[in-house]
């Protein structure tokens, strides 16, 4: 028996429609997939079951990978002990590979920086976390939820909210309710603007989120004076879109210093 460890945000799903449910969200696209944090194999155990699947697990509990070894067998050399966090995904997968799992809450956040870094190899994430993570993911300009991984996920995905799931359906019960999402990779190669500044400044601007923007800017080196009548300035982060911060990189890009 795995006991659940709350310094790993473990909580074990034991709904096994839940868990089918979740699986069923995985489109048939994906010969390569990788799981986070099988822990007893909830989903493990519908996912082996798909002979269109090269499955690897990885599992940064050792005694959930003992359980894992000994009941899957024919999953030998495909489980791994390793942080997802710390692991360069190319050492598993040198292709494509879709994401599934029920990602343990705390933390989620980094899972998707992550997904973010390699969104280019991630083509597909199927996923369980907190319901207000998963709802702040797939929510739109307009909303208070609406934050950093909103736009830099949505920039390259197209982002659905599935379902909700109560705590009751795990062991042990979370004191919060969970949601399933799946984000599907969109068909932007690149952004027309230099990438890595409008990393910079979307967290810039959501980092003083109760600010307008022209204030928000003020440590990102520009000509702030060329732009100092647009519109942009005087919005809050929560009213400009994916494509109003690609335009808004634009303009800080063509006016240096």
């Amino acid at each position: 028996m795995v006991r659940a460890k709350k310094h790993l945000g473990q909580h074990f799903l034991t709904d096994l429609t839940v868990a089918q449910d979740i699986v069923t969200g995985l489109s048939n696209d994906n010969q390569q997939v990788m799981e986070i944090g099988p822990g007893t194999g909830v989903l493990t155990q519908y996912l082996v079951q798909r002979p269109d699947i090269d499955l690897n697990l990885i599992e940064l509990d050792e005694e959930s990978v003992e359980y894992l070894s000994a009941h899957y067998p024919e999953l030998k050399g495909r489980i791994h002990f390793k942080d997802f966090l710390k692991l360069d995904l190319t050492d598993i997968y040198k292709t494509p590979f879709a994401l599934i799992g029920n990602f343990p809450y705390n933390i989620s956040g980094p899972i998707f920086f992550k997904v973010f870094e390699y969104r280019n190899q991630i083509p597909e994430v199927v996923g369980m976390l907190q319901k207000e993570v998963a709802e702040r993911l797939a929510s739109g300009p307009g909303t208070k939820k609406y934050g950093i991984l909103s736009v830099l996920l949505q920039a390259f995905y197209n982002i659905e909210y599935l379902f909700t799931v109560g705590a009751e359906v795990f062991s042990p019960p979370p004191k919060v309710q969970s949601g399933v999402i799946r984000l599907t990779r969109n068909d932007v190669v690149a952004l027309p603007c230099d990438e890595k500044l409008f990393v910079k400044v979307v967290k810039a601007i959501f980092h003083q989120r109760r600010k307008a923007i022209r204030n928000s800017l003020k440590a990102i080196p520009f000509n702030k004076e060329a732009i100092a009548d647009h519109d942009f300035l005087t919005r809050r982060p929560e009213q400009m879109s994916v494509a109003d911060f690609i335009e808004l990189t634009q303009l800080i890009e063509a006016n240096p210093m």
